[in-house]
């Protein structure tokens, strides 16, 4: 059975709902008040079976213009329309108005019905339908077919369930791939049962046991059950009317515009880039930050309009624009949207969601333009391209690339792997997955390159930069997770070399500073001077002159020649006072396995201020280990 919505449209009192009963036998004013004054103020719903295994769910709307709100709402998730124009009357101005709105939300099919043909001669009948055929010239119902009907006589209505039915036969049913999204339009209580809520599930496929929020409350439930068209189902699929029975949530807390939604799978935006198409029939300008009624699916709230493309935007315009909500909604890309103005009532405008999460940036930047662009664009890898890269040197991650696209998993995983591969993007981590552009990780290396390029700069006497203090200098806007990754993308291209715990140059030697070289050997011939007990730090740099921290760097210069060693971070000596110390302590190590602070003290003949340094320097070095108050030789 291939499930589509038929929505009906028109000017109020031109047959909709008569039109829907006979085709139906449902009446769908369910409303006392609509029944006592004869028009249709809430949404109906009725449903149409025909041959070929088509099944329509039929949203019937009110065509009075103080029920356009409610008109809207009824339209999302359409997949055709039925255009009812009263052969009496003609085309009026909540035709011309229905017809916009269905345009602006992407309607792109439909059939028109001429009714009350019955009461009008053959002749204005055929007037009344060349005059039809006229006015939707240019737009999506040009060319649909045009069925005179009598819902009192029944005239016409196998004609137009015959081109409903060939109608449905041409169309895509909706995608039930993806994460589900059921809009609402009703919200009441069945006794025994509780909270229900009915709407046109616009994409998944939603199922009994299903664990559920409602956004963009956040409120968390359990689907308890499913109808469509009244008949109790285990599952709902996309394109279908459904009624869910939700556990757990009282009704009260719940109204149309809310989103049923899988647990966990989306968030609510205030802020959405879109495309805005400004109607001809708008009459003035539109002002940047005018204040303007949004409708989405079901949903209403005020927005402000933020022009990214200029001041204002003439009548049958089109730009790019930001909509700042006042209320959070649950938007995704594609989503149509309608603009109304409150005052006179109006519908103004529309357009399709492009970015319902867009970064800030400026508001007229070339860059926030292009991303744009990309994005409106029809090519999958392109259009994920587009959001790494606007997510400049922070990133982003797959969660955010699914809530931004709008797409299935595994339609936004064949986009990333086809960018990865491409050499466009880079994952940077492995959980969660978050991804740079190319120019991104470009950049961010250059960052790290000339940090290291600038420290061994300011100090010509250090091997390289910290590996702590080198992840430090990632911009802040950065993610430190990206420091390994980077840092092993500029060691494969031989830019740095990380070593242990610092990172150099590759290719560098370590210069003295200017008269560096005679400082380095007049330190070393003091330490060679000194022997076994040479001068201490204090010693070394009131003999030479030198502040401590110059004397240190000159010093583990020494060092990392081999010219020193470094005994304890203010004890040096010189390699070979160390080396004969070591010969002896060795021997003496053989010939009795083990020796005492006091032996050592008796054999080299070192005050406790060298030998205890010492001693714990031989053991670093794994010549000896302590065991109790002696040391006794690694070496065996």
């Amino acid at each position: 059975m291939k499930h589509l919505i038929l929505g009906t449209a028109g000017h109020i009192d031109h047959g909709k709902t008569s039109l829907v009963k006979a085709l139906t036998g449902i009446d769908t004013d369910r409303l006392p008040e609509e029944k006592a004054r004869g028009i249709t103020i809430e949404l109906g719903f009725a449903h149409l079976e025909l041959p070929g295994g088509i099944r329509f769910g039929i949203v019937d709307v009110p065509g009075h213009e103080r029920f356009i709100r409610t008109m809207v709402a009824g339209v999302g998730g359409m997949d055709l329309v039925m255009l009812v124009i009263a052969a009496d009357e003609g085309v009026m101005p909540q035709t011309r108005e229905h017809l916009e709105i269905c345009r602006l939300l992407g309607v792109q099919h439909g059939v028109v019905a001429l009714t009350k043909s019955d009461l009008v001669e053959p002749e204005w009948l055929a007037l009344v339908v060349e005059e039809v055929r006229e006015y939707l010239g240019g737009s999506f119902l040009e060319g649909a077919p045009i069925v005179p009907v009598s819902s009192r006589s029944g005239a016409g209505l196998d004609e137009l369930r015959a081109e409903l039915a060939r109608l449905g036969a041409e169309l895509e049913p909706k995608r039930s791939d993806g994460p589900f999204r059921l809009p609402v339009d009703r919200v009441f209580t069945v006794a025994g049962f509780g909270t229900v809520v009915t709407g046109t599930l616009l994409s998944g496929r939603i199922g009994v046991g299903d664990e559920v929020e409602v956004l963009p409350r956040g409120l968390q439930s359990r689907v308890r059950g499913i109808q469509n068209h009244g008949q109790r189902c285990e599952a709902g699929l996309a394109g279908e009317r459904l009624a869910v029975n939700l556990q757990g949530v009282e009704h009260s807390l719940l109204r149309r515009g809310d989103v049923v939604a899988p647990l966990g799978t989306f968030r609510p935006t205030r802020v959405a880039d879109v495309r805005l198409d400004y109607l001809e029939s708008a009459g003035k300008e539109l002002k940047n930050r005018s204040l303007l009624r949004f409708h989405s699916s079901t949903a209403e709230v005020q927005a402000e309009v933020v022009l990214l493309e200029g001041g204002t935007l003439a009548p049958g315009g089109s730009c790019y624009a930001r909509l700042r909500l006042a209320e959070p909604l649950l938007l995704l890309p594609g989503d149509p949207f309608v603009l109304r103005r409150s005052s006179p009532s109006a519908t103004v405008g529309g357009g399709r969601v492009l970015d319902p999460f867009p970064p800030l940036r400026r508001r007229r930047g070339a860059e926030s333009l292009r991303l744009l662009a990309a994005i409106e664009g029809e090519d999958d890898a392109m259009r994920i391209g587009a959001m790494v890269e606007g997510s400049l040197l922070s990133g982003i991650a797959l969660p955010e690339l699914l809530r931004r696209t709008g797409f299935s998993a595994g339609r936004l995983e064949k986009g990333v792997t086809t960018l990865l591969s491409a050499g466009r993007i880079v994952q940077m981590t492995r959980e969660p997955r978050i991804f740079l552009a190319k120019g991104g990780v470009d950049e961010l290396q250059e960052v790290l390159l000339a940090a290291v390029e600038q420290y061994v700069e300011d100090n010509p006497l250090k091997e390289g930069m910290g590996k702590e203090e080198l992840k430090g200098r990632l911009p802040r806007r950065s993610d430190q997770r990206f420091f390994t990754p980077l840092l092993a993308g500029l060691e494969r291209d031989g830019r740095l070399l990380p070593e242990r715990d610092i990172v150099r140059l590759p290719r560098r030697k370590v210069a003295a500073a200017q008269g560096g070289g005679d400082l380095a050997a007049r330190l070393e011939a003091l330490l060679v001077a000194g022997g076994c007990e040479p001068p201490t730090l204090k010693e070394l740099g009131e003999a030479v002159g030198v502040e401590e921290k110059p004397l240190l760097e000159h010093l583990n210069h020494l060092v990392r020649e081999g010219r020193a060693v470094k005994i304890k971070s203010d004890i040096f000596y010189g390699p070979d006072a160390v080396a004969a110390i070591r010969e002896n302590l060795t021997a003496f190590l053989k010939a009795h396995g083990e020796i005492t602070p006091h032996q050592f003290r008796e054999l080299t003949g070192l005050s406790r201020k060298f030998m205890i340094p010492l001693l714990e320097y031989f053991d670093g070095e794994k010549l000896t280990i302590r065991v109790g108050d002696k040391r006794v030789s690694r070496r065996g």
